[in-house]
């Protein structure tokens, strides 16, 4: 009896201190994600910054031009507001918060800027990253 109780706790506690780090790591591993799309942009490389997102038809991107469906349809729009490195500019973000909405899903809010030769536009950002095929992506992303 002593054995199974012993076993059985051993048990519990393992899948408590499993469950505990998986949030955590999860939540680390899309903020690397979001440093790493950083880079992409920061080299002027639209192709590498559109991987993070999901390639679906029921990808959601708003922004201050109004709402963009489809991945095929983002990386258009992004190709066309940002056609080369000078227009890029430099981004920087500040992560104001972090969340997890259930499992598989995360919430990040944040800052943004672009430090470009003749402005520095910037504004907030609330991104929803969502485990499918056991890979982070963002499914949702509202930029203003």
């Amino acid at each position: 009896m002593y054995r199974i109780s012993r076993v059985i706790l051993l048990s519990g506690l393992a899948g408590i201190f499993a469950f505990g780090c998986t949030p955590t790591n999860d939540l680390e591993l899309v903020k690397t994600k979001l440093h790493e799309q950083l880079i992409c942009w920061n080299k002027g490389d639209i192709d590498c910054f559109m991987e993070y997102y999901w390639q679906s038809d029921s990808l959601s991107f708003i922004g201050s031009s109004g709402i963009t469906r489809r991945w095929q349809n983002t990386l258009e729009r992004y190709k066309k507001t940002y056609p080369d490195k000078e227009s890029m500019g430099e981004l920087i973000f500040q992560i104001i918060s972090s969340d997890r909405l259930g499992a598989e899903s995360i919430r990040i809010t944040g800052t943004w800027k672009l430090i470009r030769a003749e402005d520095s536009p910037g504004g907030y950002f609330t991104l929803i990253w969502k485990k499918i095929d056991n890979n982070w992506v963002i499914v949702y992303d509202h930029t203003s």
